[in-house]
C-alpha cells in the first residue's frame, strides 16, 4: 500500500484540527458570553436546571413586587392611624374639660366647635389615599369610603399580597372593620333618660305644692319607693302594694320579657333595682347584669355577657292614691294608664278638680310619635308602637335587627325567625299601621303561619308567596326580611295585588311598588322606606307585635322602633354616628342624659367619654392589626430578597462561565493546537527514506 501526504494530513491534522477548533470555539464563546451553554442541545441537564431557576427567580420577583406594593399601603395605613390616635387623644382631653362642671355655655360651645373640627379631620383621614387608591374602602379602592354625613360607602373585602406558593398576607384595613367593626370584649350598657328626683325631699307636705324646696334632690338607691313616686298624705303604707312598675325589654341572649312588679311605700329603690336584675336572670350566685343608679337618678344596666348587642329596657311606674291596693294602677294592658297624670304637681294641686290621683312615672322618653290608636298622652307608656322617624322622603326605624345566634346585623336574605327573640313565629301577628304615600290610612295584619303566611288589608287577605316552584304561601319560620319588606312596600305605596292567591299578581304588585318607593335594611340592620321622586313623603309607618302593651299575653317577640333605653356602650361600632352623638352632648350642654333638654336621646358628656374610650380601644386594636400586617409583609420582603439572592447565586453556579477556568482551558487548547501544527509540519517534511 502506498502512503501519501494526504493520508498523513487526514490522520494527524484533519481530525485533531476539527476537535481542537471546536473546543477553542466553545471556550471563546463561553468567555465572550459568560455562559457555559447557549442552546439546550449543548447540555440538556444544565439547560433544564437553568430554566427551573429562572422561573423561581421570576416568581420571587413577582412576590417581591406584590409584597412591596402591599407594604406601601399598609405602612401608609399605619401612619394614618397614628394621626387617628393623636386626634382621639385630643378629643378625649376636650371631653374631660367639658365634663368638669366649671364651663359656662360659651366655653362649652367653643369646645364643641373644636370637636367638630376634629370630626372633619377624622373624615379626611378616613378618605386618605395612596397612588389614587383609598386606604379604607376595602377592595373598592376607587370609591371614596366616607361621605360627608359619615356614611361608609366601601365594602368589607380584604386585599392580600402574594407572598409565596399558596400563601397570601392581608395588607389593608377596610372601613367596615375600622368604622363599623365589632368589639367582642365590650359589655353593652344602657341607661334611662328621665331625671328622677326625691319627691319627699322636695315636698315636705305632699298636700301643699307651695312647700316645695328648691333645688331638687336627686334620687339615690337607698331612697324609698314613696320618695320616688310621691303621695298625697303623710302616711307611709308598709302593708299594701300600691306602686306598680311595668317593665319590658330584651335579655342579652335575645329573649324578650314583659313583667309587672308590685311594691310598697317603704321598699327601697335598691329593692326595685334587684327585681329588675332578676328579670334579666340574676341569682344570688350569678349576676348576668349590673343594675345601678347614676348621678341623675337614672337606671343604668350593664350586660355582664360580652359581645351581645341585644340588651334592652324600658319601664313606667303607676300609683293610684285613691286605692290602697293599687286600683287603676294595677292593669294588664298598659294602655289603660293613658288616663293618668305624669305631672306630680297636678296630683297634689290639680288645676282642674277633681284631682286625678293616678300618677304615671316615666323613665324613658324618646320624642317619638306613637302609632295610630296607641297610648299617646304619656310618651313613656309607648314602647314599640312608635312611628318610624321621618327625614324628607325617608322613614327610618331605630332598632337594629340582629341575628340571635351570631350577633350579626340582619340582611334582606335573613329569616325573620333568626332574629325573633322567642323562637318560632308560627301563629304570631305583626301590626303594620300608618298612612301610605297618598296620605291614606292603612291598618295591616301580617300573619306568620307555617301553613302559609298572609297579610290582611281592609278585610282582604293576600298570600305572601315564597320563591319556590310551584309558588306557595311562605311558611312562618322561612319568611325572609325581603319578603316582609315586599309586603311593607306594596302597602305603603298603595299597590296591592289584584287578587289574594295569584303569585303573578303578587309579583306584579311588588314590581309596580318598586317604581314608587323602596323598603330596605340599612347597613346597621334598621328597616327603612324611601319614596322615590319626592323630597317629602306623606307616608307614615309603625310595625310591632300584636301583643305589645298587653301584660296578660306573652311579650313581643320582635321590636322595630322603640321608646327604649339609651345605649352607652355596645360591641358594635358606628364610628362617625357615635362621634356626632358625642359632640351633640357638648353642644346641648348635657353632662348626663336628660330628656327635658335638647335631644331626649342624647347620651350626655359623661357617657360620651365612656363611648370614646371604647372607640379609642377599637382604633388601637385595629392599629395593632395593621402593625402586625406590616411586620409580616416586612418579613416576607426580607425572606424573598434572601431567596432571590440564593436562587441567582445557584443559577450563576449552574450556567455562568468560570472565566479563570475557561482562560486556563483556552491556554491549554492553544498549546495543544500549536503542538499539533508543529508535529504536522515536521511530518510533512519527511521523505520515504526517513520513514524507512
Amino acid at each position: 500500500m502506498r502512503i501519501t501526504s494526504s493520508m498523513y494530513y487526514n490522520s494527524i491534522y484533519g481530525k485533531n484540527n476539527n476537535i481542537l477548533s471546536n473546543q477553542l470555539f466553545d471556550v471563546n464563546k463561553q468567555i465572550s458570553s459568560g455562559l457555559q451553554i447557549q442552546y439546550a442541545k449543548d447540555d440538556i441537564t444544565t439547560f433544564t436546571e437553568t430554566m427551573r431557576l429562572d422561573n423561581e427567580i421570576v416568581v420571587l420577583e413577582q412576590i417581591s413586587q406584590s409584597t412591596q406594593s402591599g407594604y406601601k399601603l399598609s405602612n401608609q395605613t399605619d401612619v394614618t392611624l397614628n394621626e387617628f390616635e393623636d386626634s382621639v387623644n385630643r378629643m378625649r382631653t376636650l371631653f374631660l374639660q367639658a365634663a368638669n362642671g366649671t364651663n359656662n355655655e360659651t366655653s362649652l360651645d367653643a369646645i364643641a366647635k373644636e370637636l367638630r373640627g376634629i370630626e372633619e379631620h377624622f373624615k379626611n383621614l378616613a378618605n386618605s389615599s395612596i397612588n389614587g387608591q383609598y386606604l379604607f374602602s376595602g377592595s373598592a379602592v376607587d370609591t371614596k369610603p366616607i361621605s360627608d354625613d359619615g356614611t361608609y360607602n366601601g365594602n368589607m373585602e380584604s386585599l392580600s399580597a402574594f407572598t409565596g406558593s399558596r400563601t397570601t398576607q392581608q395588607y389593608n384595613l377596610s372601613g367596615a372593620d375600622l368604622f363599623l367593626g365589632e368589639k367582642k370584649l365590650v359589655n353593652r350598657e344602657i341607661t334611662t333618660n328621665v331625671v328622677q328626683n326625691n319627691l319627699s325631699a322636695k315636698y315636705s307636705d305632699f298636700t301643699d305644692v307651695n312647700s316645695a324646696i328648691i333645688p331638687d334632690t336627686v334620687l339615690k338607691s337607698t331612697d324609698t319607693i314613696r320618695d320616688m313616686m310621691g303621695d298625697i298624705d303623710n302616711v307611709v303604707d308598709t302593708v299594701n302594694f300600691k306602686h306598680f312598675f311595668y317593665m319590658r325589654g330584651t335579655k342579652s341572649d335575645g329573649e324578650s320579657f314583659e313583667k309587672k312588679i308590685s311594691m310598697r311605700d317603704d321598699q327601697t329603690i335598691d329593692n326595685l333595682l334587684t327585681q329588675i336584675g332578676d328579670l334579666y336572670g340574676n341569682t344570688a350566685n350569678l349576676k348576668l347584669v349590673n343594675v345601678t343608679l347614676n348621678n341623675f337618678g337614672e337606671i343604668v344596666i350593664e350586660d355582664k355577657i360580652r359581645g351581645s348587642s341585644r340588651l334592652d329596657f324600658t319601664m313606667v311606674g303607676a300609683v293610684d292614691y285613691n286605692a290602697a291596693a293599687g286600683g287603676a294602677a294595677d292593669v294588664t294592658n298598659i294602655d289603660a294608664l293613658d288616663v293618668g297624670e305624669n305631672n306630680f304637681i297636678e296630683i297634689i294641686n290639680p288645676t282642674v278638680p277633681p284631682a286625678n290621683n293616678l300618677y304615671i312615672k316615666e323613665f324613658v322618653k324618646s320624642g317619638l310619635t306613637s302609632a295610630s290608636g296607641a297610648a299617646s298622652n304619656i310618651e313613656g307608656l309607648v314602647y314599640d308602637r312608635t312611628l318610624f322617624s321621618k327625614d324628607g322622603p325617608k322613614l327610618s326605624s331605630n332598632v337594629a335587627q340582629i341575628e340571635k345566634d351570631t350577633n350579626a346585623f340582619a340582611t334582606a336574605s335573613t329569616k325573620v325567625s333568626e332574629v325573633s327573640t322567642n323562637g318560632s313565629l308560627d301563629g304570631k301577628t305583626f301590626k303594620f299601621d300608618g298612612t301610605d304615600v297618598n296620605g291614606i290610612a292603612y291598618n295591616v295584619d301580617i300573619d306568620f303561619l307555617n301553613a302559609g303566611s298572609t297579610f290582611t288589608v281592609g278585610g282582604t287577605t293576600y298570600d305572601i308567596f315564597n320563591t319556590n316552584n310551584p309558588r306557595t304561601a311562605v311558611a312562618a319560620d322561612d319568611m325572609s326580611y325581603q319578603q316582609m319588606m315586599d309586603v311593607i312596600n306594596m302597602v305603603i305605596t298603595g299597590n296591592l295585588p289584584a287578587t289574594g292567591t295569584s303569585s303573578s299578581d303578587y309579583d306584579t304588585a311588588i314590581e309596580i311598588s318598586g317604581f314608587l318607593g323602596t323598603t330596605f335594611l340599612s347597613y346597621d340592620g334598621k328597616i327603612q322606606f324611601q319614596e322615590i321622586n319626592t323630597s317629602d313623603t306623606k307616608a307614615q309607618m309603625s310595625l310591632y307585635d300584636s301583643n305589645s302593651g298587653d301584660f296578660s299575653n306573652p311579650p313581643s317577640v320582635m321590636t322595630f322602633n322603640n321608646n327604649n333605653a339609651l345605649t352607652i356602650r355596645d360591641p358594635k361600632t358606628d364610628f362617625f354616628k357615635q362621634i356626632d352623638e358625642m359632640i351633640s352632648s357638648v353642644e346641648q350642654h348635657n353632662i348626663l342624659p336628660d330628656s327635658s333638654t335638647g335631644d331626649p336621646r342624647n347620651i350626655g358628656i359623661s357617657n360620651a367619654i365612656t363611648m370614646l374610650d371604647d372607640l379609642q380601644d377599637h382604633i388601637m386594636r385595629s392599629h395593632s392589626q395593621v402593625g402586625a400586617q406590616s411586620n409580616a409583609l416586612t418579613s416576607s420582603i426580607e425572606r424573598t430578597e434572601i431567596l432571590k439572592i440564593s436562587s441567582q447565586t445557584l443559577r450563576s453556579s449552574v450556567i455562568d462561565t468560570d472565566l479563570a477556568e475557561a482562560s486556563l482551558t483556552l491556554a491549554q487548547l492553544n498549546i495543544n493546537y500549536e503542538a499539533m501544527l508543529s508535529t504536522v509540519g515536521k511530518i510533512t517534511q519527511l521523505s520515504l527514506v526517513n520513514y524507512l
